[in-house]
């Protein structure tokens, strides 16, 4: 059932057809509201799930699921357009031959660990959290929305300024650094207070303020540090890491709770932690820079290297890439200072 479950993973094919509908200056906003509707989906399925589980029982869930797939299946047939033009977008997708040069960056690496231990370590926990609930706070399934929502909606509203802070003032290693100390400090005290309700309650808010911050501002590191021609490749193993943590996490987590109890599965959540905040701590501070994609032309016949060149000089762009085959030019430039008419002069010359 798991593997047929598996094997509906759409991540990548979803990430392919949005890059094919959307605009180049439109694309990364609409990929941040599909991870936006991820995350109101996790935050919901915890708040609903114990009413649905007491209301449909687990069968019926299941069944719930099927459904709903269906009339996603549905949705995508009938509402979502077809593309018009369905082509390859280094922005967005894979290139298997920028894999190795992904995989041998260490910034890359640091982040990529991150998110495995981010969702290895979610996974874990709440394996044994709502067992922890119920046993110190005498909350059955039932009521443990009244826990999660109310922590959830307050970590939501705390995250926002600490992520305003760090990109406007570009100091987003430290407010990242801070972020992974705190989920480092709440695995700690959780195994180390699992008798009081109160004190788990607090760790939780302190966690899922973390949480929050870590899960928005991975992906921007992401889109900062990979190079310009690679991002969606450096994406997609970024996911696939992050699915394997997910995987990991929930066995470690079960096995760990049947074979040595609750202090042990956030005991090893916390060393999880530990590990990458030391990793995170030694990674060099990012760039303040943001990707900009330009059109340049689908039947574009100019010289690819000289124009890199030229985008590459101008005042505040950092890096550009020119790749005919997409007509597309991708260029990282400074958040505030770039000679955005120097570029569109540029590539209106070529042609």
């Amino acid at each position: 059932g798991r593997a047929v479950q598996g094997s509906g993973a759409i991540s990548a094919a979803i990430t392919a057809l949005l890059a094919d509908l959307t605009k180049e200056e439109n694309r990364t906003q609409a990929m941040a509201m599909i991870g936006m509707s991820i995350g109101l989906t996790f935050a919901f399925s915890l708040a609903a799930g114990p009413t649905l589980y007491k209301t449909l029982t687990m069968p019926g869930i299941f069944i719930l699921i099927g459904i709903l797939s269906l009339a996603a299946l549905i949705g995508v047939w009938k509402i979502v357009p077809q593309p018009s033009l369905s082509r390859f977008h280094s922005d967005a997708e894979a290139n298997p031959t920028k894999l190795r040069d992904v995989l041998r960056d260490r910034q890359l690496l640091r982040l990529n660990y991150g998110i495995f231990a981010l969702h290895a370590a979610q996974m874990a926990m709440f394996t044994v959290m709502p067992l922890i609930l119920l046993k110190t706070g005498g909350l059955d399934a039932n009521h443990h929305w009244q826990v999660y929502l109310p922590i959830m909606v307050g970590a939501f509203i705390l995250m926002i300024p600490a992520i305003i802070y760090g990109e406007k003032k570009a100091r987003l290693k430290q407010v990242f650094v801070s972020a992974v100390a705190l989920m480092f400090v709440t695995q700690a005290g959780m195994a180390l207070t699992l008798n009081s309700f109160w004190d788990i309650v607090i760790l939780l808010g302190g966690y899922f303020i973390a949480f929050n911050i870590l899960e928005a501002t991975l992906p921007s590191l992401i889109s900062k540090i990979a190079p310009a021609a690679a991002k969606g490749t450096a994406i997609g193993v970024y996911n696939a890491t992050q699915s394997f943590g997910t995987f990991l996490g929930g066995a470690l987590g079960g096995y760990l709770y049947k074979h040595h109890g609750n202090s042990a599965v956030f005991a090893a959540c916390g060393l999880l932690m530990l590990i990458w905040l030391l990793v995170a701590a030694t990674m060099q501070p990012p760039p303040a820079v943001k990707t900009q994609m330009f059109h340049i032309g689908d039947n574009w016949q100019g010289d690819v290297r000289e124009l890199s060149r030229k985008l590459g000089a101008l005042r505040g762009v950092k890096e550009a890439v020119v790749i005919a085959e997409e007509g597309v030019a991708y260029l990282k430039v400074l958040q505030s200072d770039w000679d955005e008419a120097g570029v569109l002069r540029l590539i209106q010359e070529t042609n």
